[in-house]
């Protein structure tokens, strides 16, 4: 019979299932789980929104998503709205702009 041994990091499973037989090979498998990443903060906003003003960057906005599903991460593509809809959620990108 096989065993299965699974670990959630941020709403993503990373499971190893292994047979006595075959021991030293282990088959990995992930899972993504619609859940929301913000239970408590800001909940009365539609969408969490946090703007940085700083002296010295090259853009005039630079978008950081904080959803931790962006195709471009560590900056945001916009799949916090996917997410926000599937989950009841409310998070939405960190905002450096320049001064």
């Amino acid at each position: 019979m096989a065993s299965v041994t699974c670990t959630v990091y941020a709403g993503i499973s990373y499971g190893r299932t292994a047979s006595s037989a075959a021991a030293s090979k282990h088959r990995r498998m992930v899972v993504v789980r619609a859940e929301t990443v913000n239970p408590d903060i800001r909940k009365t906003e539609d969408k969490v929104v946090d703007s940085i003003l700083v002296t010295d960057l090259s853009k005039p906005v630079t978008a950081y998503c904080r959803c931790w599903r962006s195709k471009t991460f560590p900056l945001c593509d916009g799949t916090h709205l996917k997410h926000n809809k599937a989950t009841g959620d409310n998070v939405g990108p960190l905002l450096l702009k320049t001064k």
